[in-house]
């Protein structure tokens, strides 16, 4: 599989037979999502700069929501989560998305903006891989990110939803987050290729560059 970080919430990830887009952005939100084409788009929930499914070309399939979805031999859980504490009202609603593609399980958390409870534990701990919100505002900050981060305990943590120069929302950057995880100055990586065999053994920060 390929994991292309978009920018923002977004990414690319390409399996054998599918491609997936997440959380695709506006223009409000700094970045340029440009020309890419997805089988299945997946939004987290509705805010602009996550939800803009008419910027991804390919005609494809969306999925918005909690539920399971068997999609060109790829199967992908929507577990009900938060943008808040779980206290607001529905429209903090979020979706977090566990994607099979391939032989491996990515999470993709979207707004996440609460420590899991148990149940979601359960439905989440399968991830090999982890796309987290790291910056804070409407989501988990660097620290309740690493708590989240203990909870899964996937092999690979990406972060996104941070801070860069071309970020126009108020988020924190991610040397936050990397304090908090123990690591110094990873160099970030244009894409990232992984499959089954090449999985590290304890769970491991990747940091991307977003695509210009």
């Amino acid at each position: 599989m390929e994991i292309v970080w978009l920018g923002h919430s977004c990414f690319q990830l390409k399996g054998r037979d599918i491609t997936i887009v997440t959380d695709p952005f506006d223009r409000g939100s700094g970045y340029t999502l440009g020309k890419v084409t997805a089988d299945v788009v997946t939004t987290s929930h509705l805010a602009p700069d996550h939800s803009n499914i008419y910027g991804v070309g390919g005609d494809p399939q969306v999925v918005d929501g909690p539920g399971e979805y068997e999609i060109s031999g790829a199967f992908i859980t929507g577990v009900l989560t938060r943008r808040d504490d779980g206290k607001g009202g529905t429209q903090q609603r979020n979706t977090a998305y566990l994607m099979e593609i391939d032989d491996l399980t990515v999470c993709h958390l979207g707004d996440l903006g609460h420590i899991l409870i148990p149940q979601q534990v359960e439905q989440m701990n399968s991830a090999d891989v982890l796309l987290i919100p790291v910056g804070g505002n409407n989501t988990i900050n660097a620290s309740k990110a690493a708590e989240v981060v203990s909870q899964i305990e996937p092999r690979i943590v990406i972060p996104m939803h941070y801070k860069t120069e071309v970020t126009t929302l108020e988020l924190d950057p991610v040397s936050k987050f990397l304090r908090e995880m123990g690591v110094a100055d990873p160099k970030p990586l244009p894409k990232l290729t992984v499959n089954r065999g090449s999985l590290p053994e304890e769970t491991t920060l990747v940091l991307l560059d977003y695509r210009r």
